[in-house]
């Protein structure tokens, strides 16, 4: 009898500091990819037109890559405006934006995503599943594996869901590809292979590679456990916090959606003593 009454307390406690971190617009990831997006459309003025060497904007054009997918993450949890709130068609213009250097429409990563939520570590449901290794090194090999088209288990589970939100998602995946390779080829067609090659084809798969590794593979190794404080995890990364995109943090997210990336490090802090108190694997932070 103590212990069930001892459970809702916890629970709500948990609640009620998580509560203080939830809200707000969170700036930083509004900022970050108004920059950062920005930064990787003036590289192809900047390199076709001599004023940048290739090498360095390969280079600047990579770390875009790396850096766009996490403030789209943030939009595709309605966290810089909720839905129905009169500015929400901000959040949905910062999520596509912020998505450019990737050529990834939203809808795809949004409705991937929360099937993610609904079904971590689930082999037949959890669209991140293919990426459980034991190891980095089979963790690389299966993000590299990840990105090509014929293993691509973001279409599979739009197709399983069939939703109309899936659907949408579909045909914005198709029309993305279409302008992404167009632009690609037009670019090699005028002369610009390298350019094409270096400035987003490649930055594109090192980023691919990237976001899987960190974002679906090391939260949640060994991709085995179930439930809502075992699925994932914190750990400690060699890259510290902004190297890790924020990803050693990543069991407040799953416990949290709503809170923003940029608040979760001082979260995991307030809440760190009721994790421990429910067992939860922090990785020695």
């Amino acid at each position: 009898m103590v212990e069930a009454k001892a459970e809702p307390n916890l629970r709500a406690r948990e609640k009620a500091i998580a509560e203080q971190f939830i809200g707000g617009i969170p700036w930083v990831m509004v900022i970050w990819p108004l920059v950062n997006t920005t930064v990787w459309l003036s590289l192809w003025p900047l390199v076709l037109g001599g004023t940048l060497p290739l090498w360095a904007g390969f280079l600047i054009a990579a770390l875009n890559a790396v850096a766009a997918y996490l403030p789209s993450h943030d939009a595709q949890h309605h966290i810089i405006a909720p839905e129905g709130a009169r500015w929400h068609w901000f959040n949905e213009f910062i999520g596509w934006y912020a998505l450019i250097p990737l050529a990834m429409p939203l809808t795809i990563l949004r409705v991937t995503h929360f099937e993610h939520h609904r079904h971590t570590n689930d082999p037949d449901r959890d669209p991140d599943y293919p990426m459980a290794a034991n190891s980095l090194p089979a963790a690389m090999a299966k993000a590299l594996v990840k990105t090509q088209p014929r293993h691509e288990r973001y279409t599979a589970t739009l197709e399983r869901l069939g939703t109309p939100a899936a659907k949408a998602a579909m045909v914005h995946g198709a029309i993305a590809k279409f302008v992404n390779y167009s632009l690609l080829a037009a670019l090699a067609w005028s002369g610009f292979v390298w350019e094409a090659i270096l400035l987003w084809w490649l930055p594109v798969r090192i980023a691919h590679v990237y976001v899987n590794i960190y974002l679906s593979w090391a939260p949640h190794k060994p991709m085995v456990e179930r439930g809502r404080y075992r699925e994932t995890r914190a750990f400690r990364s060699i890259w510290g916090n902004i190297g890790s995109s924020g990803m050693q943090f990543h069991i407040i997210h799953h416990l949290y959606p709503t809170i923003p990336l940029n608040r979760h490090p001082a979260a995991f802090r307030a809440l760190r003593p009721i994790l421990e108190e429910r067992g939860c694997d922090l990785g020695g932070l």
